[in-house]
Protein backbone atom coordinates (compact mmCIF):
# COMPACT_ATOMS: atom_id res chain seq x y z
CA UNK A 1 0.00 0.00 0.00
CA UNK A 2 1.22 3.42 -0.46
CA UNK A 3 -0.08 5.40 2.53
CA UNK A 4 0.05 9.56 3.13
CA UNK A 5 0.13 10.34 6.91
CA UNK A 6 -1.18 13.54 7.85
CA UNK A 7 0.25 15.42 10.39
CA UNK A 8 3.70 16.85 11.91
CA UNK A 9 3.84 15.69 15.61
CA UNK A 10 4.81 13.48 17.97
CA UNK A 11 1.69 11.54 17.33
CA UNK A 12 2.09 11.45 13.31
CA UNK A 13 5.54 10.48 14.42
CA UNK A 14 4.67 7.70 15.93
CA UNK A 15 2.20 6.31 13.87
CA UNK A 16 4.73 6.56 10.91
CA UNK A 17 6.97 4.44 12.90
CA UNK A 18 4.53 1.89 13.39
CA UNK A 19 3.46 1.91 9.84
CA UNK A 20 6.49 1.87 8.42
CA UNK A 21 6.88 -1.84 9.97
CA UNK A 22 4.03 -3.04 8.22
CA UNK A 23 5.07 -5.38 5.27
CA UNK A 24 1.78 -4.15 3.58
CA UNK A 25 3.64 -1.27 3.04
CA UNK A 26 4.89 -0.04 -0.45
CA UNK A 27 5.70 3.80 0.36
CA UNK A 28 4.82 6.53 2.82
CA UNK A 29 4.41 9.91 2.34
CA UNK A 30 4.01 12.23 5.62
CA UNK A 31 2.53 15.87 5.01
CA UNK A 32 4.05 17.88 6.79
CA UNK A 33 6.02 16.04 9.07
CA UNK A 34 8.52 16.99 10.79
CA UNK A 35 12.37 15.92 10.85
CA UNK A 36 11.75 12.41 12.83
CA UNK A 37 9.33 11.38 9.98
CA UNK A 38 11.59 11.80 7.28
CA UNK A 39 13.76 9.20 8.36
CA UNK A 40 10.59 6.57 8.03
CA UNK A 41 9.07 8.26 5.07
CA UNK A 42 8.69 11.22 2.45
CA UNK A 43 7.30 14.51 3.65
CA UNK A 44 5.60 16.93 1.73
CA UNK A 45 4.73 20.36 2.00
CA UNK A 46 1.51 20.64 2.47
CA UNK A 47 -0.25 21.99 4.82
CA UNK A 48 -2.42 19.09 7.15
CA UNK A 49 -5.77 21.19 6.90
CA UNK A 50 -5.30 21.99 3.13
CA UNK A 51 -8.07 19.73 1.80
CA UNK A 52 -7.28 20.38 -1.63
CA UNK A 53 -4.04 20.23 -1.67
CA UNK A 54 -4.08 17.09 0.31
CA UNK A 55 -6.40 15.89 -1.97
CA UNK A 56 -4.07 16.53 -5.23
CA UNK A 57 -1.00 15.35 -3.64
CA UNK A 58 -2.99 11.53 -2.97
CA UNK A 59 -3.48 11.00 -6.60
CA UNK A 60 -0.27 12.86 -7.69
CA UNK A 61 1.26 10.08 -5.60
CA UNK A 62 -1.40 7.42 -6.63
CA UNK A 63 -2.05 6.84 -2.46
CA UNK A 64 -4.36 4.03 -1.43
CA UNK A 65 -4.53 5.03 2.23
CA UNK A 66 -5.27 8.22 3.78
CA UNK A 67 -4.41 8.58 7.36
CA UNK A 68 -5.23 11.75 8.97
CA UNK A 69 -3.55 12.33 12.48
CA UNK A 70 -5.13 15.50 14.11
CA UNK A 71 -8.46 16.59 13.95
CA UNK A 72 -7.88 19.72 11.82
CA UNK A 73 -7.57 18.20 8.19
CA UNK A 74 -11.18 15.48 9.97
CA UNK A 75 -13.26 18.88 11.03
CA UNK A 76 -12.33 20.42 7.82
CA UNK A 77 -13.59 17.27 5.84
CA UNK A 78 -10.46 15.32 4.64
CA UNK A 79 -12.32 12.27 4.24
CA UNK A 80 -15.34 13.73 2.33
CA UNK A 81 -12.92 14.75 0.19
CA UNK A 82 -11.17 11.28 0.00
CA UNK A 83 -14.61 9.59 -1.02
CA UNK A 84 -15.61 11.83 -3.76
CA UNK A 85 -11.66 11.40 -5.23
CA UNK A 86 -12.20 7.51 -4.56
CA UNK A 87 -9.21 7.19 -2.09
CA UNK A 88 -9.76 5.16 1.19
CA UNK A 89 -9.67 7.25 4.33
CA UNK A 90 -9.26 6.19 7.64
CA UNK A 91 -11.16 8.90 9.44
CA UNK A 92 -14.68 9.84 9.84
CA UNK A 93 -16.56 12.35 7.80
CA UNK A 94 -16.63 15.83 8.79
CA UNK A 95 -19.96 15.15 10.24
CA UNK A 96 -19.05 12.89 12.31
CA UNK A 97 -16.36 14.78 13.04
CA UNK A 98 -18.31 17.41 15.48
CA UNK A 99 -18.32 15.14 17.85
CA UNK A 100 -14.59 17.12 18.46
CA UNK A 101 -15.88 19.89 16.69
CA UNK A 102 -18.28 20.67 18.60
CA UNK A 103 -18.12 20.51 22.47
CA UNK A 104 -22.21 21.30 22.43
CA UNK A 105 -22.94 18.80 19.65
CA UNK A 106 -21.40 15.51 21.59
CA UNK A 107 -23.34 17.05 24.90
CA UNK A 108 -25.81 16.64 22.86
CA UNK A 109 -25.49 13.13 21.26
CA UNK A 110 -24.91 12.02 24.73
CA UNK A 111 -27.76 13.16 25.90
CA UNK A 112 -29.53 11.31 23.30
CA UNK A 113 -28.08 8.07 23.82
CA UNK A 114 -28.19 8.24 27.44
CA UNK A 115 -24.47 8.40 28.13
CA UNK A 116 -23.46 9.29 31.45
CA UNK A 117 -21.50 12.62 31.78
CA UNK A 118 -21.65 16.46 33.66
CA UNK A 119 -24.19 18.78 33.75
CA UNK A 120 -24.12 21.34 31.27
CA UNK A 121 -25.25 24.72 29.72
CA UNK A 122 -24.02 26.37 26.17
CA UNK A 123 -23.51 30.03 25.98
CA UNK A 124 -23.13 32.17 23.20
CA UNK A 125 -22.54 35.70 25.15
CA UNK A 126 -20.68 35.88 27.92
CA UNK A 127 -22.86 37.92 30.14
CA UNK A 128 -24.99 35.04 30.71
CA UNK A 129 -22.23 32.99 31.31
CA UNK A 130 -20.74 34.64 34.05
CA UNK A 131 -23.76 35.43 35.89
CA UNK A 132 -24.53 31.41 35.55
CA UNK A 133 -20.84 30.57 37.57
CA UNK A 134 -21.92 33.16 40.01
CA UNK A 135 -25.11 31.29 40.70
CA UNK A 136 -23.80 27.86 40.37
CA UNK A 137 -20.81 28.65 42.00
CA UNK A 138 -17.38 26.89 41.85
CA UNK A 139 -15.57 24.48 40.79
CA UNK A 140 -17.03 24.72 37.23
CA UNK A 141 -15.48 23.68 33.62
CA UNK A 142 -15.20 26.06 30.91
CA UNK A 143 -14.47 24.70 27.35
CA UNK A 144 -14.41 26.45 24.35
CA UNK A 145 -16.85 25.29 22.13
CA UNK A 146 -14.75 24.73 18.84
CA UNK A 147 -11.08 23.23 17.93
CA UNK A 148 -8.55 24.74 20.30
CA UNK A 149 -5.50 22.58 20.27
CA UNK A 150 -5.83 21.24 23.66
CA UNK A 151 -5.89 24.21 25.42
CA UNK A 152 -9.65 25.52 25.92
CA UNK A 153 -10.74 23.90 28.69
CA UNK A 154 -10.24 25.55 32.09
CA UNK A 155 -10.89 23.59 35.56
CA UNK A 156 -12.15 26.84 37.06
CA UNK A 157 -11.71 26.22 41.12
CA UNK A 158 -13.17 29.26 42.19
CA UNK A 159 -15.43 32.03 40.77
CA UNK A 160 -13.01 34.62 39.66
CA UNK A 161 -11.00 31.59 37.79
CA UNK A 162 -14.09 30.78 35.60
CA UNK A 163 -15.15 34.42 35.27
CA UNK A 164 -11.42 34.81 33.62
CA UNK A 165 -11.52 31.80 31.47
CA UNK A 166 -15.13 33.03 30.37
CA UNK A 167 -13.99 36.68 29.44
CA UNK A 168 -10.95 35.18 27.95
CA UNK A 169 -12.31 33.07 25.45
CA UNK A 170 -15.38 35.29 24.90
CA UNK A 171 -14.36 38.71 24.40
CA UNK A 172 -10.35 38.45 24.76
CA UNK A 173 -10.42 36.04 22.01
CA UNK A 174 -7.59 34.27 23.30
CA UNK A 175 -8.83 31.27 21.17
CA UNK A 176 -10.89 32.74 18.15
CA UNK A 177 -13.58 31.32 16.88
CA UNK A 178 -13.23 28.29 18.75
CA UNK A 179 -14.44 30.44 22.22
CA UNK A 180 -17.02 32.44 20.85
CA UNK A 181 -19.42 30.07 22.39
CA UNK A 182 -18.76 27.90 25.18
CA UNK A 183 -19.86 24.67 27.35
CA UNK A 184 -19.74 25.01 31.65
CA UNK A 185 -20.20 21.86 33.01
CA UNK A 186 -20.15 20.94 36.38
CA UNK A 187 -16.71 19.15 38.08
CA UNK A 188 -16.33 15.60 37.75
CA UNK A 189 -13.84 14.41 40.71
CA UNK A 190 -11.97 11.30 40.00
CA UNK A 191 -8.92 9.74 37.96
CA UNK A 192 -9.19 10.70 33.98
CA UNK A 193 -8.42 8.12 31.59
CA UNK A 194 -8.38 8.49 28.00
CA UNK A 195 -9.66 5.44 25.60
CA UNK A 196 -9.35 4.60 22.34
CA UNK A 197 -11.01 2.33 19.79
CA UNK A 198 -11.26 1.71 16.16
CA UNK A 199 -15.41 2.26 14.84
CA UNK A 200 -17.12 1.13 12.06
CA UNK A 201 -20.40 2.03 12.06
CA UNK A 202 -21.84 0.18 14.77
CA UNK A 203 -18.75 -1.77 15.83
CA UNK A 204 -16.60 -0.62 18.28
CA UNK A 205 -12.61 -2.54 18.64
CA UNK A 206 -10.71 -1.81 21.84
CA UNK A 207 -7.39 -0.28 21.16
CA UNK A 208 -6.52 0.03 24.58
CA UNK A 209 -6.26 3.38 27.22
CA UNK A 210 -3.40 5.96 28.70
CA UNK A 211 -3.23 8.14 31.10
CA UNK A 212 -2.63 11.89 30.27
CA UNK A 213 -0.88 14.69 32.33
CA UNK A 214 -2.47 17.93 31.11
CA UNK A 215 -1.10 20.99 33.20
CA UNK A 216 2.38 21.92 32.51
CA UNK A 217 3.50 21.56 36.48
CA UNK A 218 4.55 19.10 38.80
CA UNK A 219 1.40 18.29 40.96
CA UNK A 220 -0.70 19.20 38.14
CA UNK A 221 -0.32 22.76 38.48
CA UNK A 222 -0.60 25.44 36.14
CA UNK A 223 -2.47 26.23 33.40
CA UNK A 224 -3.97 22.71 30.67
CA UNK A 225 -1.78 21.93 27.79
CA UNK A 226 -1.95 19.66 24.80
CA UNK A 227 -0.69 17.17 26.96
CA UNK A 228 2.92 16.64 29.21
CA UNK A 229 2.81 13.22 29.12
CA UNK A 230 1.13 9.54 29.83
CA UNK A 231 0.99 5.81 30.98
CA UNK A 232 -0.12 2.86 29.26
CA UNK A 233 -2.09 0.73 31.23
CA UNK A 234 -3.56 2.93 33.50
CA UNK A 235 -3.21 1.95 37.31
CA UNK A 236 -6.61 0.24 37.88
CA UNK A 237 -8.22 0.45 34.40
CA UNK A 238 -8.01 -3.33 33.15
CA UNK A 239 -8.58 -5.08 29.84
CA UNK A 240 -12.18 -5.88 31.43
CA UNK A 241 -13.15 -2.26 32.72
CA UNK A 242 -11.89 -0.62 29.43
CA UNK A 243 -14.12 -3.05 27.79
CA UNK A 244 -16.66 -2.43 29.78
CA UNK A 245 -16.59 1.46 29.59
CA UNK A 246 -17.00 1.03 25.69
CA UNK A 247 -20.46 -0.78 26.60
CA UNK A 248 -21.42 2.23 28.45
CA UNK A 249 -19.82 5.11 26.77
CA UNK A 250 -19.03 4.49 23.24
CA UNK A 251 -21.08 2.10 21.86
CA UNK A 252 -24.53 3.93 22.23
CA UNK A 253 -22.67 6.81 20.72
CA UNK A 254 -21.93 4.83 17.79
CA UNK A 255 -25.83 3.89 17.79
CA UNK A 256 -27.02 6.97 18.09
CA UNK A 257 -24.49 8.43 15.60
CA UNK A 258 -26.03 5.45 12.71
CA UNK A 259 -29.54 6.95 13.59
CA UNK A 260 -28.75 10.30 12.78
CA UNK A 261 -27.18 9.73 10.00
CA UNK A 262 -24.23 10.44 10.30
CA UNK A 263 -22.18 7.02 11.24
CA UNK A 264 -18.52 6.95 12.61
CA UNK A 265 -16.19 5.47 11.00
CA UNK A 266 -12.32 6.10 12.43
CA UNK A 267 -10.18 5.95 15.90
CA UNK A 268 -12.56 7.52 19.09
CA UNK A 269 -10.83 8.47 21.89
CA UNK A 270 -12.99 8.78 25.40
CA UNK A 271 -11.65 10.93 27.35
CA UNK A 272 -12.74 9.28 30.43
CA UNK A 273 -13.42 10.70 34.33
CA UNK A 274 -13.45 7.37 36.71
CA UNK A 275 -16.04 9.20 39.26
CA UNK A 276 -17.32 6.91 42.76
CA UNK A 277 -20.09 6.41 40.95
CA UNK A 278 -18.57 4.54 37.38
CA UNK A 279 -16.99 6.22 34.12
CA UNK A 280 -18.51 9.34 32.69
CA UNK A 281 -17.17 10.81 29.85
CA UNK A 282 -15.36 14.27 29.17
CA UNK A 283 -14.81 14.63 25.78
CA UNK A 284 -14.72 12.58 22.54
CA UNK A 285 -11.64 13.07 19.95
CA UNK A 286 -11.51 11.78 16.80
CA UNK A 287 -8.12 10.45 16.77
CA UNK A 288 -5.68 8.85 18.60
CA UNK A 289 -4.26 11.26 21.25
CA UNK A 290 -0.88 12.97 21.63
CA UNK A 291 1.12 12.26 23.68
CA UNK A 292 -1.37 9.11 24.66
CA UNK A 293 -0.14 7.29 21.32
CA UNK A 294 3.16 7.71 21.83
CA UNK A 295 2.90 5.91 24.52
CA UNK A 296 0.22 2.93 23.64
CA UNK A 297 2.40 2.53 20.36
CA UNK A 298 5.87 1.50 21.45
CA UNK A 299 3.87 -1.38 23.15
CA UNK A 300 2.14 -2.54 19.93
CA UNK A 301 3.16 -5.73 18.23
CA UNK A 302 -0.04 -6.31 15.88
CA UNK A 303 0.39 -4.40 12.36
CA UNK A 304 -1.13 -0.63 12.93
CA UNK A 305 -1.26 -0.39 8.70
CA UNK A 306 -3.83 -3.46 8.74
CA UNK A 307 -6.07 -2.38 11.19
CA UNK A 308 -5.96 1.14 9.50
CA UNK A 309 -6.98 -0.56 6.69
CA UNK A 310 -9.61 -2.54 7.67
CA UNK A 311 -11.29 1.11 9.62
CA UNK A 312 -11.13 2.54 5.97
CA UNK A 313 -12.97 -0.38 4.24
CA UNK A 314 -15.37 -0.43 7.06
CA UNK A 315 -14.91 -4.22 8.31
CA UNK A 316 -13.36 -4.46 11.57
CA UNK A 317 -14.51 -8.16 11.63
CA UNK A 318 -10.90 -9.67 11.18
CA UNK A 319 -8.67 -6.64 13.05
CA UNK A 320 -6.02 -7.92 14.87
CA UNK A 321 -4.78 -5.49 17.67
CA UNK A 322 -2.11 -6.80 20.17
CA UNK A 323 -0.08 -5.45 22.96
CA UNK A 324 2.92 -6.07 24.50
CA UNK A 325 1.92 -6.54 28.46
CA UNK A 326 5.10 -4.09 29.15
CA UNK A 327 3.90 -0.76 30.92
CA UNK A 328 5.21 2.70 28.86
CA UNK A 329 5.39 6.00 29.38
CA UNK A 330 5.65 9.36 27.47
CA UNK A 331 7.12 12.71 28.75
CA UNK A 332 6.63 15.45 26.69
CA UNK A 333 9.54 18.17 26.32
CA UNK A 334 7.76 21.81 25.57
CA UNK A 335 9.76 24.95 24.87
CA UNK A 336 10.20 27.18 27.94
CA UNK A 337 7.11 29.67 27.45
CA UNK A 338 4.47 26.98 26.69
CA UNK A 339 1.72 27.29 26.91
CA UNK A 340 2.14 30.56 26.15
CA UNK A 341 4.13 32.37 23.72
CA UNK A 342 7.16 29.26 23.57
CA UNK A 343 11.03 30.18 22.93
CA UNK A 344 11.76 28.69 19.73
CA UNK A 345 14.94 28.41 17.64
CA UNK A 346 17.30 27.00 20.22
CA UNK A 347 19.33 23.75 19.05
CA UNK A 348 18.59 19.84 20.47
CA UNK A 349 21.51 17.87 20.62
CA UNK A 350 21.88 14.21 21.94
CA UNK A 351 18.70 12.73 20.58
CA UNK A 352 20.39 9.94 19.09
CA UNK A 353 22.66 9.06 22.31
CA UNK A 354 19.14 9.63 24.80
CA UNK A 355 17.73 6.84 21.99
CA UNK A 356 20.22 4.43 23.08
CA UNK A 357 18.86 3.97 26.53
CA UNK A 358 17.04 0.18 26.93
CA UNK A 359 13.44 0.50 25.74
CA UNK A 360 13.39 4.40 24.72
CA UNK A 361 12.50 6.01 21.33
CA UNK A 362 12.46 9.78 21.19
CA UNK A 363 9.65 11.22 18.92
CA UNK A 364 9.46 14.52 17.78
CA UNK A 365 6.65 17.34 17.36
CA UNK A 366 7.67 20.79 16.91
CA UNK A 367 11.38 20.77 15.24
CA UNK A 368 12.91 21.65 12.02
CA UNK A 369 16.43 21.60 10.64
CA UNK A 370 18.25 25.11 10.58
CA UNK A 371 20.17 26.67 7.67
CA UNK A 372 23.18 24.72 9.13
CA UNK A 373 21.19 21.58 9.70
CA UNK A 374 20.94 21.55 12.91
CA UNK A 375 17.67 20.40 14.69
CA UNK A 376 15.87 23.02 16.39
CA UNK A 377 12.70 23.71 18.34
CA UNK A 378 10.19 25.09 16.30
CA UNK A 379 6.90 24.80 18.85
CA UNK A 380 5.43 24.26 21.87
CA UNK A 381 5.81 20.94 22.74
CA UNK A 382 8.71 19.36 20.50
CA UNK A 383 9.96 16.10 21.99
CA UNK A 384 7.98 13.25 23.60
CA UNK A 385 10.63 10.48 25.23
CA UNK A 386 9.17 7.49 25.48
CA UNK A 387 9.88 4.06 27.36
CA UNK A 388 8.77 0.81 27.63
CA UNK A 389 9.53 -1.89 29.95
CA UNK A 390 8.75 -4.76 32.16
CA UNK A 391 7.21 -2.70 35.20
CA UNK A 392 6.21 1.11 35.47
CA UNK A 393 8.97 2.12 37.64
CA UNK A 394 11.74 0.76 35.13
CA UNK A 395 10.09 2.80 32.57
CA UNK A 396 9.82 5.85 34.10
CA UNK A 397 13.58 5.75 35.04
CA UNK A 398 14.94 4.95 31.94
CA UNK A 399 12.69 7.53 30.10
CA UNK A 400 13.72 10.30 32.61
CA UNK A 401 18.03 8.85 31.88
CA UNK A 402 17.17 9.45 28.03
CA UNK A 403 15.30 12.96 28.77
CA UNK A 404 18.95 14.46 31.18
CA UNK A 405 20.66 13.57 28.11
CA UNK A 406 19.27 15.72 25.83
CA UNK A 407 20.99 19.34 25.30
CA UNK A 408 18.66 21.31 24.84
CA UNK A 409 18.41 24.35 27.85
CA UNK A 410 15.07 25.93 26.53
CA UNK A 411 13.61 22.54 27.05
CA UNK A 412 11.22 22.21 29.79
CA UNK A 413 9.52 18.76 31.21
CA UNK A 414 7.59 17.55 34.29
CA UNK A 415 9.67 15.42 36.55
CA UNK A 416 6.39 13.70 37.99
CA UNK A 417 4.49 12.07 35.06
CA UNK A 418 3.73 8.55 36.31
CA UNK A 419 4.61 8.65 40.01
CA UNK A 420 0.91 8.93 41.04
CA UNK A 421 0.28 5.71 38.90
CA UNK A 422 3.46 4.27 40.76
CA UNK A 423 1.88 5.80 44.39
CA UNK A 424 -1.38 3.72 43.41
CA UNK A 425 0.50 0.48 42.86
CA UNK A 426 2.19 0.45 46.85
Amino acid sequence: MRVLLVGSGGREHAMAAAIARSPLLDALFITPGNPGTAALGTNCAVKADDVAGLIALAQRERIDLVVPGPEAPLVAGIADACAAAGIACAGPTQAAAALEGSKTFTKEVCDAAGIPTARWERFDTAAPALDYVRRHGAPVVVKADGLAAGKGVVVAQSIAEAEQAITDMMTGHTLGQAGHSVVIEDCLVGDEVSLFAFCAGETAVLIGAAQDHKRIGDGDTGPNTGGMGAVSPPTGFDRAAQEAALDLLVRPMLREMTRRGTPFTGIIFAGLMLTRSGPQLIEYNVRLGDPEAQALLIRLESDLLAALAAVAAGDLADTDIRFSSQSSISVVMAARGYPGRPVTGGIIGNLAQAGTVPGVQVFQAGTKLDGAGNLVAAGGRVLAVCAAADTLATARARAYEAVTMIDWPDGVYRHDIGQRALDALD
